[in-house]
């Protein structure tokens, strides 16, 4: 049976952090605690722990994570990221996130889809690079594989665009080192290689000033 151990002041000294067997257990406002009447000392059952948390902590909880999904598409992985952050009791979190969903408020292809058109307005990137991000977002493979290929992507037009605003970093390079820079610099974009080849020969054929 839970103990509590410690009970501590928030920073806004407006909360207190209840700590069971030496570590951290939830957050409490101070009416709640007041109400409840909590001590040092005090042995909580399981069942009261999570009583206590979802009276105290869940509308609390609700409002501030509604201020975070409503600003943009959010995935389910920044979610759960963002409940473990604020140290949210695990008690809470079906909940939440059965509110969220309801909603419409944690979708990942939407946040995929959002993620792309972001990246493309403005830091724009080849197909290769923004898979890569979107699954280090915990976005599914499946997700991220139908999202590029419904999303209108021109790699060469961007690819080209791109290397026109860095040309100046090539312009007085031997035209083999400048077309090895190149390459270089798209394939770090995330751009294929038979994409590469077309722009940087179409590019190194160009006239010089």
């Amino acid at each position: 049976m839970p103990r509590i151990t410690a009970i501590k002041p928030q920073k806004n000294q407006k909360r207190l952090n209840v700590y069971l067997d030496q570590e951290f257990g939830f957050g409490i406002d101070l009416e709640n605690f007041t109400k409840l009447g909590l001590r040092v000392e005090q042995d909580l059952s399981d069942s009261q722990v999570e009583e206590i948390v979802k009276k105290a902590e869940f509308q609390k909880t609700l409002d501030k994570l509604l201020n975070f999904a409503t600003l943009r598409p959010r995935s389910n992985k920044e979610i759960k990221d963002w409940l473990k952050r604020k140290k949210i009791h695990q008690s809470l979190n079906i909940e939440l996130f059965n509110r969220l969903n309801r909603l419409d408020l944690v979708n990942d292809r939407a946040f995929a889809l959002w993620w792309i058109n972001q990246r493309q307005e403005f830091k724009p990137r080849g197909k290769k690079i923004l898979s890569y991000e979107l699954k280090l977002k915990g976005i599914d493979k499946e997700i991220i594989d139908e999202v590029l290929e419904d999303t209108p992507i021109d790699e060469k037009k961007i690819a080209w665009e791109l290397l026109e605003k860095k040309s100046y970093r090539w312009k007085s390079l031997d035209k083999k080192i400048a077309k090895q820079k190149m390459y270089q610099f798209l394939a770090r974009k995330g751009f294929d290689w038979t994409i590469i080849e077309k722009v940087v020969e179409k590019m190194i054929k160009l006239p010089s000033e």
